[in-house]
C-alpha cells in the first residue's frame, strides 16, 4: 500500500448496483492503478483482511485477486502477499464517465425524490471539497 502521506485505496461495495462484489473489487483496483493511487510493487490487503474489512466472504476477494492475476494486473507470492504488477492500466474518458454515471445516477435520483435540485447538490459537493482541502492543508 502507499505510504502514510497518501490515502490508501478505500474499498466500497454497493449491494444495490447489481454488479457482483468481486467485479466491484476488480474495478476499484484497476481504477486505482489507472489514476496512480496504486503502482507497481504496492501490496494489496490480504484476502482475509480485505474480506473482514468490507464484510464479504473471503472467497469473493480470492476470486477478484485470481481474476486480476490471470489478467496480469497482480502477482501473488505464496506466504508474502499480492502485489501490483508492472502492467499498465489506463481507462478511457468514456470508461471513467460510465463508472461515474453508475455511481452518481442513483444518488441524483434519490436526492431529486427528496426535492433537492442539481444546484443544491453541486453547492454541497463544493462545500465538502473545500472542507477536505482545509483538513488536508
Amino acid at each position: 500500500m502507499k505510504s502514510e502521506e497518501q490515502e490508501p485505496i478505500q474499498f466500497r461495495l454497493d449491494p444495490k448496483s447489481g454488479v457482483p462484489f468481486y467485479k466491484q473489487i476488480i474495478l476499484q483496483i484497476e481504477m486505482a492503478i489507472a489514476d496512480g493511487r496504486l503502482t507497481s510493487g504496492d501490496q494489496l490487503p490480504t484476502v482475509r483482511g480485505l474480506a473482514v474489512n468490507i464484510k464479504v466472504n473471503p472467497n469473493t476477494v480470492a476470486k477478484a485477486y485470481n481474476e486480476l492475476e490471470i489478467k496480469g494486473v497482480v502477482t501473488t507470492q505464496q506466504g508474502t502477499g499480492t502485489f501490483i504488477s508492472n502492467k499498465k492500466i489506463s481507462l478511457t474518458e468514456v470508461e471513467k464517465e460510465r463508472v461515474l454515471a453508475e455511481l452518481t445516477r442513483p444518488f441524483i435520483s434519490t436526492a431529486h425524490a427528496y426535492g433537492f435540485k442539481i444546484d443544491d447538490l453541486i453547492n454541497y459537493l463544493k462545500t465538502l471539497a473545500e472542507d477536505k482541502e482545509i483538513k488536508n492543508a
